[in-house]
């Protein structure tokens, strides 16, 4: 099972210009995931969701959209076909976009699986903090789930990213406390409820997701802001993880996108 996590920066559009777009869809198309989780989906349900309509159509997968009220940066689980849906939830209430979970049947496993497409509040740590404290839930140690995103956050796993303190302060306040110190505390939340940090896991966690090559000098220095966390049960399926880096994805999108495998 091949899954792919991706912020592609408002769907990959910048007003009418759907370069970026369709430059996902070449790259999501030639990695071919089994299980694709988006986030920054906006207008994907606009127009009668004819944009969603279009990707589904060209990856030959089904896609589930959660739609943020508030932001409109929907997030989204796309799966292939021969992988049975079995409930989707929604939830916009808790989050400062919205989360996406899908509870999916793989005939490789023999027990269903939950899919998680999160993306958690930009603005600051106690904000995000509070999100997963609805997300430890799901790290239920015998159940299969993965959760993947955009995260925001800082792991006490990697290193402190180079530059924080030459960013501008109210891009400072997303990750540094007022007495100067890195902020860990919604990654360590995650890993405390049980989520496994698969990139860890795998040796693969000094990458950094942010910024890409064509959108250095912005709001980003770069660090691991996407994540694939897996309960303890799907984390022994893990077989690789990677960030993908190639001459699509530096301009696709502000964020790098991840992909991690899994074999029962």
């Amino acid at each position: 099972m091949k899954v792919m996590s991706y912020n592609t920066l408002f769907a990959g559009y910048d007003n009418n210009n759907n370069r970026r777009f369709l430059g996902q869809l070449e790259l999501i198309t030639g990695i071919n995931p089994d299980v694709l989780l988006v986030q920054e989906a906006k207008n994907l349900t606009s127009n009668g969701s004819i944009m969603q309509f279009e990707m589904e159509k060209r990856l030959n997968m089904r896609g589930f959209i959660a739609q943020a009220p508030h932001t409109g940066q929907n997030t989204g689980i796309f799966i292939k076909e021969g992988i049975q849906p079995i409930a989707a939830e929604v939830d916009s209430i808790h989050f400062h976009h919205a989360v996406m979970v899908l509870k999916v049947s793989i005939p490789t496993f023999d027990k269903p699986i939950n899919f998680i497409s999160a993306h958690l509040c930009p603005f600051g740590p106690h904000v995000r903090l509070r999100e997963v404290c609805y997300l430890t839930n799901y790290a239920v140690p015998n159940e299969l789930t993965l959760l993947a995103g955009d995260f925001n956050a800082v792991s006490p796993y990697d290193p402190v990213p180079k530059g924080l303190d030459e960013l501008p302060s109210h891009f400072q306040a997303r990750y540094i406390e007022p007495d100067g110190a890195v902020n860990h505390s919604v990654m360590k939340t995650l890993y405390q409820a049980g989520f496994i940090d698969i990139a860890q896991k795998l040796g693969k966690h000094h990458i950094p997701t942010v910024p890409s090559a064509s959108f250095k000098g912005a709001e980003f220095v770069p660090f691991r802001s996407d994540y694939i966390l897996t309960t303890l049960a799907l984390s022994k399926y893990a077989q690789s993880y990677a960030v993908i880096k190639n001459d699509i994805t530096d301009y696709a999108s502000d964020h790098y996108p991840i992909i991690a495998e899994f074999s029962p």
